[in-house]
């Protein structure tokens, strides 16, 4: 089995930067989305939804696909 050590690694580190952004990412949205137009509310919205579920499928991707070589 030969899984590569530096993807690892950085999934690794990853997995603990990711909740720390995602805290300061919606902390930031939090302040300035009363601030915003309607248009641009809904836009923040789903873009930080979209992101968090994407990263989140993409951690756990990495994970299994490097450790069973896929």
């Amino acid at each position: 089995v030969l899984a590569s050590l530096p993807l690892q690694m950085m999934l690794y580190f990853n997995v603990y930067y990711f909740p720390v952004w995602c805290l300061a990412e919606g902390m930031m949205l939090q302040l300035k989305y009363h601030l915003l137009p309607q248009h641009y509310q809904f836009l923040l919205v789903a873009a930080f939804l979209i992101l968090s579920l994407t990263e989140g499928s993409r951690l756990y991707l990495g994970y299994v696909g490097n450790l069973q070589e896929k």
